[in-house]
């Protein structure tokens, strides 16, 4: 699987040579793994390198306008997306237009650079004679010459060029029928920035995407640093609003495991490139980085950095049940975003917990809601499932919210109470700092009296759980608390004989 071209047979003649490397020359011309091997012939070729040259291929042609490549560091995505992919484009097409974008000026100048090299080199020449680049380095038009330096080059005689960013970079005045932006975020403190992941975000939105030219195709190539990068606000965008972009993903993590890429051969538990990673090294690096970089770099899937409070294995997979007891007192509460839309996918949520307490002291987590929603989806959502519950819980839920200080917050919450007229729902004005509030439930599931009734939502409660206070949201926690402590506090108030004759009852 090292090469797309067959052998030359055993003391081949002239002519058969010359068959040879015209269908070489063919084939580099047709598929960007043929013209990086053809350029490049000691590009070690791994089978994930074939399955992604075959995307950018199809890239190049325009076939595949939106596509995400997950790959972990040293693994050969920029040499082929940032150097070898621009090349091939404009040697196919010496009238595109390409821009080259990762996380630093001076990152994007050294590839166009190396790009300029590969056009430079005779084999290139052999390849495509029409894509040419003026003979000089130079940084102004005012002689009538084609610009060539290392931010920007233009193709002689035709219209294409070459231009570099850093991300944060001006673009203006150039637009791109091709772009690819390289690994975005340089290190683990920019990643932990939420200021410089809402600059990246900005940065893409408002500079990068807008400089596309009509049918462009926009490749992103990334080694995911954290769970709410560049990449995932995509995506999270992309799910929930169909009329954004919607993109191909593929994904390459070190050890094979689900979910895997369709086009991915491997069995679960292989290593992605043994002939250069071998598994004592894959190994090696696992153990000297950490199961959280780990996660992250090298198995592409990012969370939050665990807390000081909350474990993951308090919420293990024998703690999940499929029913709460039905005999339990029970309380739905809410921490209302102050803002939000559907197409949001940073900052607070709206959250809705639903909690419920035995007589004996165990605590089911029952259901969670969560999302991004204006003030009218918001409290639309919030009376349906009001009604479910009812519905499902003959009435025996109690409904709070929590009442932000200040005018603004107390009129939000009157207006909730005015929407869920007829249910028994009040305003919860809480003191105290927030992870004060969240340590008596803190301390319920430390002693193993916390379960979760099994359900969609459990991942996406838990990883928040776990990151606190480290994570970019706590709604779920925060709701949780309240409704934790409200029941709490209500069967502290019980009467003494009351309680114990509830107990003997059960």
């Amino acid at each position: 699987m090292t090469s797309l071209l067959p052998s030359l047979p055993e003391n081949p003649n002239r002519q058969q040579q010359a068959a040879y490397e015209e269908y070489r020359r063919r084939l580099a011309r047709q598929n960007l793994l043929a013209f990086t091997q053809y350029t490049f012939p000691d590009y070690e070729v791994n089978w994930h390198h074939r399955i992604l040259a075959d995307k950018l291929t199809k890239f190049a042609t325009g076939e595949i306008k939106r596509l995400i490549v997950l790959m972990h560091p040293r693994a050969g995505k920029t040499e082929l997306v940032s150097r070898r992919l621009p090349a091939f484009i404009l040697g196919c097409n010496p009238d595109a237009h390409f821009m080259g974008a990762s996380y630093s000026a001076d990152f994007a100048s050294d590839n166009n650079r190396r790009v300029q090299r590969i056009m430079d080199s005779p084999e290139y020449s052999r390849l495509f004679p029409a894509t040419k680049l003026y003979g000089k380095n130079i940084r102004s038009t005012a002689t009538g010459s084609y610009l060539r330096n290392s931010d920007v080059f233009e193709i002689v005689n035709h219209k294409g060029s070459y231009r570099g960013v850093g991300v944060g970079g001006a673009a203006t005045g150039f637009g791109f029928d091709h772009a690819a932006l390289d690994d975005p975020i340089k290190n683990r403190q920019e990643a932990n920035s939420l200021t410089y992941r809402n600059s990246v975000w900005g940065w893409f939105r408002a500079v990068f995407y807008t400089r596309q030219e009509k049918n462009a195709g926009i490749l992103i190539t990334v080694t995911p640093w954290h769970e709410d990068d560049v990449v995932h606000r995509i995506l999270n965008l992309a799910a929930s609003d169909p009329q954004a972009d919607q993109w191909e993903v593929i994904r390459f993590p070190a050890q094979a495991e689900e979910p895997l890429s369709p086009e991915d051969p491997r069995d679960l538990g292989e290593w992605l490139w043994p002939t250069k990673f071998t598994p004592d090294i894959y190994r090696t690096l696992r153990a000297t980085i950490g199961g959280y970089e780990w996660n992250a770099l090298y198995q592409l899937r990012p969370t939050a950095p665990e807390g000081n409070r909350f474990k993951r294995h308090w919420f293990r997979e024998e703690k999940r049940v499929a029913v709460a007891p039905v005999k339990a007192r029970r309380i739905r509460y809410w921490d209302k975003a102050g803002t939000g839309d559907s197409g949001q996918t940073t900052g607070a949520r709206t959250a809705g917990v639903l909690l419920a307490i035995t007589d004996d002291g165990l605590v089911y987590i029952e259901d969670s809601v969560t999302g991004y929603f204006s003030s009218l989806e918001r409290e639309l959502v919030i009376k349906q499932t009001a009604a479910d519950d009812a519905r499902k819980y003959q009435n025996g839920i109690t409904i709070w919210l929590e009442q932000e200080p200040g005018s603004g917050g107390k009129e939000s919450a009157e207006s909730t109470i005015r929407n869920l007229s007829g249910y028994p729902v009040y305003a919860d004005r809480p003191s105290g700092d927030k992870d004060t509030r969240l340590e008596p439930f803190a301390a319920q599931a430390e002693a193993d009296n916390v379960w979760l009734v099994a359900g969609d939502w459990n991942q996406d409660w838990i990883e928040e759980m776990v990151a606190i206070p480290n994570g970019t949201r706590r709604d779920q926690g925060d709701a949780t608390a309240g409704a934790f402590n409200k029941l709490a506090l209500a069967k502290a108030s019980m009467p003494t004989r009351w309680r114990q004759a509830k107990v003997k009852g059960r």
